[in-house]
């Protein structure tokens, strides 16, 4: 994404909620990938001591735009712009368009009681998956803001968190350059999503634990009530509980909400509880294995691969004594489906988390390290630059000698870049490249 393929408009002003403290936000347009984006505004007003912190905020941001995740909202690319008496950070995040999980809950609690328990344990399982990535890292990121209004979803159900800069960018920066930095706590309505160890100095993962329980209560019962002056109270808490028929379900989330925060579970350990665990099918198994290596195959291979099956064969067959056995042909198979459903693969949206081996994610060392004086500790910044994400599925190479026999030109085909790259060799004494 070049800063010359971004276009906005100020009468698209969006509010996508995930940057909780961005005085604007706009839709804007990626005319180089062809993707909406959403342009997000950071106002400081006191442009002299913007100066003073200029590394550390460039240095925040680039390092964040460093996390990646299919169900964590991308931050893409920034930019600083200061003149005249203000300065501002400019950033371009991806733009979630179905809105909220709260909006999404709110509609659905016109033609439903409560949520669908298959859906509501996806949701789960994609929260923690995210969760259990960040606190992984090494520091740990703490989110800090997790609440049903910085939680996204997709239409194909594709779950993203947003604010997940804030934490990390807030305390980074000196008490005189906070003040355009909001959390959603100061909003009566989202205080239940808080921990009573909120903003002290020893809070850590766990609050982030207690507000996805929050969260997973609410969208179990698709809405806690609030009083008259918008905030939830405890018993209202403590109703949306008690309304839970799930025992295990229940038990799930009064785990989460545990007041100790030493006694609550980590991200990691709530994928194995049993009310989320499942042993993954051989299918889901199968599909993330084509996923991970789908660059050393055609894009088309599975269209290739159905028009070569002969649909009337047998691809799976249980046999047993004394009675008929059961057979699968591929005529039972909905190709259709299958490619919706590695498409939901590809996507994040049934994550393989279950087995995975719980590895720290090294940060980059402007996030690890702990608070310098900027004038003790200057680095110089690098140049932002765009990282080759394609994939080379075929190399062809050929070498032929020119008409005077005294140079070879080497051609290399690269497919899937659909680039060729060529370079003329001079003939070297005893090379071995007989002339």
């Amino acid at each position: 994404m070049l800063l010359s393929s971004l276009t906005h408009s100020c009468a698209l002003q969006v509010n996508q909620g995930n940057m909780p403290g961005i005085q604007s936000t706009f839709l804007a347009m990626d005319t180089e990938e062809g993707v909406e984006v959403v342009w997000n505004e950071l106002l400081f007003t006191d442009k002299k001591a913007f100066k003073a912190h200029e590394e550390k905020i460039k240095t925040m941001f680039e390092q964040l735009v460093l996390v990646d995740h299919p169900n964590i909202v991308k931050l893409h690319k920034y930019w600083l712009d200061v003149k005249d008496s203000k300065a501002r950070v400019i950033f371009i995040t991806e733009y979630v368009s179905s809105g909220s999980l709260k909006q999404f809950l709110k509609k659905t609690k016109k033609n439903h009681k409560a949520m669908n328990a298959r859906a509501w344990k996806r949701w789960c399982t994609q929260i923690l998956s995210a969760l259990s990535f960040l606190h992984s890292c090494e520091p740990p990121i703490i989110h800090g803001n997790l609440t049903s209004d910085t939680i996204f979803i997709q239409h194909n159900g594709l779950i993203k968190i947003g604010s997940v800069w804030h934490r990390v960018f807030a305390n980074a920066l000196p008490d005189d350059l906070r003040s355009p930095i909001r959390i959603e706590r100061e909003e009566l309505r989202n205080l239940h999503f808080f921990p009573p160890e909120y903003g002290q100095k020893a809070d850590g993962t766990a609050v982030d634990i207690f507000s996805f329980g929050m969260c997973a209560l609410e969208m179990a019962v698709l809405e806690i009530q609030t009083n008259g002056d918008t905030r939830v109270s405890e018993e209202a808490i403590v109703r949306a509980r008690h309304s839970l028929d799930d025992p295990n379900m229940r038990e799930f989330i009064l785990s989460c909400l545990t007041l100790n925060p030493d006694k609550r579970p980590t991200a990691n350990n709530l994928l194995f509880h049993r009310v989320l665990f499942e042993v993954h099918s051989l299918k889901l198994l199968a599909a993330h294995c084509f996923i991970n290596n789908q660059y050393l195959m055609p894009e088309n291979v599975v269209e290739e691969k159905i028009k070569e099956l002969d649909l009337n064969m047998v691809m799976a067959e249980i046999r047993r004594e004394g009675r008929p056995g059961a057979q699968w042909r591929y005529s039972e198979v909905s190709f259709l489906e299958l490619d919706k459903f590695l498409e939901d693969v590809r996507n994040g949206i049934y994550p393989l988390m279950n087995f995975a081996v719980s590895r720290p994610h090294a940060l980059p060392r402007a996030l690890s390290q702990p608070q310098e004086d900027t004038q003790k500790a200057k680095t110089p910044t690098p140049e932002p630059f765009d990282v080759e994400t394609r994939k080379v599925v075929q190399m062809q190479c050929n070498m032929e000698l020119n008409e005077d026999k005294t140079q070879w030109h080497v051609s290399i085909q690269l497919q899937q870049l659909h680039e060729a790259l060529e370079q003329d060799l001079l003939s070297v004494p005893n090379s071995g490249i007989p002339l």
